[in-house]
């Protein structure tokens, strides 16, 4: 019953394609949440946050907190302990209020329409109707308008994010050039070592006294002896860090020299992978403790290879009076027949496909990634060469999908460029995205109501 909540690939398709963008999954919510409304439980709930001009209230942090248990419980990892796991599961919430403000004052509205197509999406994606996969979801106490909320606030989110980081990154020529020259081991460009750091931070209020900073580095000081001592880096973030990437082990990804604060890359420069800057650094935030988990270089005089998978299918619209239900059971039905030997996959091509790839047998070639819109590429990657998918949602229609081989293949020209572009506007997109989180979440208003949230 559980299974589908565990598939976090099959939500993310299904938002891919109403917001544009990636997105996180939205966590199933529990029955719990399914109680009185917003207007009368906040009558009588206790208020554990003010952020800005909004409120969260003790009923919605324990319906969170369960959600969390769920979650990890389902991937089978430990549960923290009540205290940690309600301060990260605020601080989370917290994260996502301010979002949600912001793209309320930029005038960022989710259609009905846009929800419904996102849902569509992600019961295809679990291989079910929508009924089906509101039923599943009843069955194991989750509310469908609860989960209808959260699948727009994260469609929200993802076009906050569009707008406010991604569609704002710009990757020159000269970087493309760079970056090639890095992957072919060219001497006129050396690759340029990344480095992957993770991070403590134990914040500091401004104006802060002599006794919160004393406190305040006496607590850094102490996550940074049990990281000396060989302590469990991301597990010690979870329990020290104020950072929003706490919850996450305070993994910073792998980030270029330019990207990283010279208060740390003077530091991590003289380290070995693995360890830990010996002290603790300052600075106008708070106290930093700073692990280099790992480096790596691009290079190698190749030129860039890309996976690639050769691959047909089959293709059903819905529409002109053919519902969800009849082009997935019509796909299904093939499918039962060519794996019982009773007919050949390129034939039904032929016969009932609407692609433009009919009258080959369905066969689309070789395919480099990012060459086919989300959810098919997702599915496709996920196949073994001879096997048949089940049905595939995407806006086209249902797609029956079989792999017949897997390659790596060497790209050059406007492709290679292409490639090298989307790779580098990735890496500044998450970059970015992590400082302007930080940045957004650092400049609310947040007025702790719990004795315990801020430790």
């Amino acid at each position: 019953m559980n299974d589908m909540f565990v598939k976090r690939a099959s939500l993310l398709a299904g938002l891919c394609l109403a917001a544009g963008v990636a997105v996180a999954q939205p966590a199933p919510v529990s029955a719990k949440a399914a109680g009185a409304p917003a207007s009368s439980a906040r009558a009588v709930d206790s208020i554990v946050a003010v952020v800005n001009d909004s409120v969260i209230t003790r009923k919605e942090l324990d319906t969170r907190i369960e959600e969390a248990k769920h979650q990890l419980t389902l991937s089978k990892r430990p549960i923290p302990d009540a205290d940690l796991l309600q301060r990260q599961v605020l601080e989370q919430m917290i994260v996502t209020q301010v979002q949600l403000q912001r793209a309320k004052e930029g005038g960022i509205v989710v259609k009905d329409a846009d929800v419904e197509q996102a849902l569509q999406r992600i019961a295809a994606d679990n291989r079910l109707s929508v009924d089906q996969y509101k039923a599943r979801l009843a069955q194991a106490g989750v509310p469908w308008d609860a989960f209808r909320k959260e699948v727009r606030e994260q469609i929200i989110m993802a076009r906050l994010r569009d707008r406010e980081v991604d569609s704002q990154v710009q990757v020159s020529d000269s970087e493309i050039n760079a970056y090639l020259a890095a992957q072919k081991g060219a001497n006129a460009a050396p690759a340029e070592t990344e480095y992957r750091l993770s991070e403590i931070l134990v914040k500091l209020p401004d104006g802060a006294t002599p006794d919160q900073v004393s406190a305040a580095q006496k607590k850094a000081t102490e996550a940074l002896d049990k990281a000396k001592a060989g302590g469990d880096f991301a597990a010690l973030a979870k329990q020290y860090s104020d950072a929003s990437d706490a919850a996450s082990g305070g993994d910073m990804g792998f980030r270029i020299p330019e990207r990283i604060p010279d208060l740390y890359l003077n530091q991590v420069q003289k380290l070995q992978a693995g360890t830990v800057v010996p002290q603790v650094l300052r600075s106008s935030n708070g106290f930093h403790v700073i692990k280099l988990v790992e480096t790596r270089k691009q290079g190698g005089d190749q030129g860039m290879t890309v996976p690639q998978i050769h691959a047909r299918h089959i293709l059903i619209r819905v529409g002109d009076g053919v519902s969800e239900a009849q082009a997935r059971q019509k796909l299904l039905d093939i499918k039962a027949q060519i794996e019982a030997g009773k007919g050949d996959f390129a034939d039904f091509a032929r016969q009932v496909s609407v692609d433009g790839s009919a009258s080959q047998g369905g066969d689309l070639g070789w395919i480099s990634p990012g060459e086919t819109v989300p959810a098919f590429e997702r599915a496709m990657s996920e196949l073994k060469d001879g096997q048949i998918s089940d049905p595939v949602r995407s806006e086209y229609g249902y797609h029956l999908i079989q792999v017949l081989g897997h390659r790596e293949s060497q790209v050059s020209g406007d492709q290679e460029r292409n490639l090298a572009m989307q790779e580098l506007r990735g890496r500044k997109a998450e970059q970015q995205y992590r400082d302007w989180l930080q940045q957004l979440r650092d400049s609310a208003y947040v007025d702790y109501r719990l004795s315990n949230a801020q430790q």
